[in-house]
């Protein structure tokens, strides 16, 4: 009566799965109604199964109360009780570094672990004898066949392909990290040059020489936190997928392998190695059971990730649980170097219009040696300022020329210079002036230049933007390769399973043959003797 009860229980779990059918578990009866979205419009349920309806081993979904100014990130989809809280309601939502988020994750594994171990248990043998009274051993052992060989190929199938999505999805966010690590740097290194650039021995103010330096040594220190922490997750997380593919290739190995000792010492009547292998596989087919649960929770996690990444990209707000997976830069640091960059390009065309406007484009005796370079011809035009004094956007005055395009312009205006120095041909710029001028506007340029990426990096834009990418084309793949690991699974554990009794029951039959034709012969040999005497 009890291996009835758990066989319905267990074929209603697996029907549940595969058919997306609701299972009201005890523990979850007093959840509130499952919520298909959500305030901001998106859908907080991973689809499990090709219908409609929510699977069991789906999360319930309930009402979190929701007063803390802090964004919870899924806070309905990860609204589960939490064992590790006297089963109350969990609302601290997505959250990989809180072990009540795994509490409450880990439940639904425990449950398939506890009801795979009872169901093996108590239905081992009331199953085989099942089986025995209405099958034959011959037919068993085709469709031992027919049902094993698919099932590790759609196991073996389903887990490459996720791998593959998994690794690609990794591989973009430490990519675009990186991307972006190197432009935070790029900044950093055009601001470090700006110290560096002078004109006719004319410098930035010694001040802003010393804000270049701590404004370097800020903006290096958030790239180091953004590259490191974005490696060491991904890193953390390729080792827990690695560990999984480790324990699932193993096990499908050796099950494999146990099926085909199996079948071959049925065959040859090796009834005893049967029997060990029957054990052995028993263990083995409740152990990938809970692989199956495993994998079941990685499922469950990522679905909970994906919907945590759409919930931010709706409510974007720093230093959230998602700082786990990808950090935003410090906005204090980047509306700091936002500033400064604006200031130094702002000093920068300073010091070359302040060179052009008292060196190059007057006219000094010969007797004025350090000004006098012989200047002669058209007057070199001004470099145009892209800000005011309020550091606010301005637009080029008639007559200036552009970051873009001064120095194409200015290059008309060099000269050939004798060996003193002095220009020898017409011409207001010399082509030492002419280098040092082009370095300022190569720095003002690129810092110019940086300044919508430093704008984009303090509101977190390129975290959105990788989080929506993530959820968009990323997400589906990782949902539907993640179920198909999982009905692999359960199909391989159940070819496995079918597999040990099929041994059992090929070697009864096998013995019944030998000993039917055994009693045939005595009989006639009884006969012969009973014939002659």
């Amino acid at each position: 009566m009890l291996c009835h009860g758990l066989l319905s229980f267990t074929l209603l779990l697996l029907t549940s799965v595969s058919h997306g059918a609701p299972v009201p578990f005890p523990s979850f009866s007093a959840l509130p109604p499952a919520v298909v979205g959500r305030a901001d419009g998106a859908k907080y349920e991973v689809e499990f199964s090709w219908g409609t309806r929510r699977p069991v081993v789906e999360a319930p979904i309930g009402e979190p109360v929701d007063n803390s100014p802090v964004l919870v990130l899924a806070p309905k989809r990860t609204y589960r009780k939490d064992p590790l809280n006297d089963f109350k309601r969990y609302t601290g939502g997505w959250n990989i570094s809180d072990r009540h988020y795994w509490a409450v994750s880990l439940q639904l594994l425990c449950l398939l672990s506890l009801q795979s171990g009872s169901w093996f248990l108590g239905c081992a043998y009331s199953l085989v004898a099942f089986v025995i009274s209405v099958a034959k051993g011959s037919a068993l052992a085709i469709l031992e066949q027919l049902i094993l060989s698919p099932s590790f190929s759609l196991f073996s199938s389903a887990f490459e392909r996720f791998h593959k999505s998994t690794t690609e999805t990794l591989e973009y966010v430490v990519n675009q990290a990186d991307a972006t690590v190197d432009k935070l740097r790029a900044v950093s290194d055009f601001i470090a040059s700006a110290k560096l650039v002078g004109v006719d021995q004319v410098f930035l103010p010694s001040n802003v020489q010393t804000d270049i330096d701590q404004i370097g040594t800020r903006i290096n220190s958030s790239a180091s936190v953004l590259a490191d922490k974005t490696v060491d997750n991904s890193e953390d997380i390729k080792d827990l997928l690695d560990s999984v593919r480790v324990a699932l290739i193993t096990a499908a190995a050796i099950m494999l392998l146990l099926t085909f000792l199996g079948f071959l010492f049925s065959i040859f009547g090796m009834q005893f190695l049967v029997y060990i292998l029957v054990i052995v596989g028993w263990i083995l087919v409740a152990g990938t059971f809970i692989l199956c649960g495993t994998f079941l929770l990685l499922h469950n996690v990522a679905g909970d990730t994906c919907v945590a990444m759409d919930h931010w990209v709706q409510n974007p707000t720093a230093h959230t649980a998602l700082d786990d997976i990808l950090p935003c830069v410090d906005q204090a640091t980047t509306q700091d170097t936002l500033i400064k960059s604006k200031e130094i390009t702002s000093q920068l065309v300073e010091v070359v219009n302040q060179v052009i406007t008292n060196v190059s484009n007057l006219n000094f005796s010969p007797n004025f040696k350090p000004m006098y370079i012989n200047q002669s011809g058209p007057l070199v035009p001004m470099l145009c300022n892209p800000f005011y004094a309020d550091l606010t956007i301005r637009p080029c005055s008639a007559g200036e020329v552009e970051l873009t395009n001064a120095t194409q312009v200015w290059s008309s205006y060099v000269c050939q210079v004798s060996p003193t120095g002095i220009c020898s041909t017409t011409g207001r710029l010399t082509p030492a002036f002419y280098s040092q001028m082009s370095a300022a506007v190569n720095v003002s340029y690129g810092l110019n230049n940086n300044a919508p990426f430093l704008i984009d990096l303090g509101d977190c834009t390129f975290a959105r933007e990788i989080f929506n990418e993530i959820y968009r084309d990323h997400c589906p793949s990782l949902r539907r390769h993640s179920r198909w690991i999982y009905i692999g699974l359960v199909m391989v554990s159940t070819a496995v399973m079918l597999s040990l009794i099929f041994w059992v029951i090929y070697g009864r039959e096998r013995r019944h043959r030998v000993y039917s034709k055994q009693l045939v012969s005595e009989s006639a040999q009884g006969a012969e003797r009973e014939k002659r005497s």
